[in-house]
Parts: C-alpha cells; structure tokens; sequence
C-alpha cells in the first residue's frame, strides 16, 4: 500500500468513559449513535452491584439489532450480591443503539466502559502526504548533478 492511500484510510480511535445506574426508578439506559457519521463502539467491561443492593438476583439484558434487524433482549449477567457481586467482561463491543434493561431485581447496578469513536485521522492531518510528496520530489532532485 503506497503510503498516501494508507493516509487517507487511517482511522484514530477516541475513547470516553462511559457509564451508567440501573434501579427500579430508572431499569434501562440506551446508549444512542451520534449524526456524525463516524464509527461508533460501546465497550462493556464492568457490571457490578450497589453496597446497598438487597441478595437477590439482578438480571442485566443488553437490546441491541441483531443481524435480522430484529430487537431482543440477551442476558448478559445475572448478579446475586452473597455469591457474585460483580463481573469484569472483555470482548463484548456492541453498536449504539443500544439498550441496557434490568430485567430483574432492585439495583443499583452499575455498568462502565468505554464509549469509542473511530476519527477519521487523514481529513485532520494533510500536512503529512504533503511532506511525503515532498520528500519524493527531493529523492529525485539528489540524483540529478
């Protein structure tokens, strides 16, 4: 790949923290996708029980579009403060929109992560191709005496 194609398809990722609170006051949290027309993830990796969260189960569903397009909620933990309070996840990256539901128990819940963007880097910095095709013009002006 000549460098000034890999320029212009050169993707930056931007991440933020991301997080929300699950409870009988508020049982879902949606994550929406923003009109900027770049690539959106939503990095899950820690459900986790309040300290005051009564032991019983606490079932976490994620509602995202699946390849039909169709909406349904998917399990994804199910938390019981005496035997497993909290659960570290790696790999789980879904698609804004998407919807978090406490499909049972009080709460709260917490869930973090991270919310990423891919940036189109090229558009930010064409100073770069401009000093490589500098760079060749300069090669060819060596070898000529």
């Amino acid at each position: 790949m000549s460098s000034s194609s890999w320029l212009l398809s050169e993707e930056r990722p931007v991440a933020a923290l991301w997080g929300c609170q699950l409870t009988t006051g508020a049982r879902s949290c949606v994550v929406k996708e923003d009109d900027d027309f770049l690539e959106h993830l939503v990095l899950l990796r820690t459900i986790c029980l309040g300290a005051d969260a009564r032991d019983e189960l606490h079932v976490v569903a994620v509602d995202s579009k699946n390849t039909y397009g169709e909406h349904k909620p998917v399990p994804i933990a199910a938390l019981r403060s005496s035997v497993l309070p909290t659960i570290s996840l790696k790999g789980l990256e879904l698609v804004p929109p998407v919807t978090f539901v406490l499909q049972c128990g009080a709460g709260p819940v917490y869930l973090s992560g991270q919310h990423v963007t891919l940036e189109d880097d090229a558009a930010s910095q064409p100073h770069k191709e401009e000093l490589w095709e500098e760079d060749a013009g300069d090669e060819d002006d060596c070898g000529a005496v």
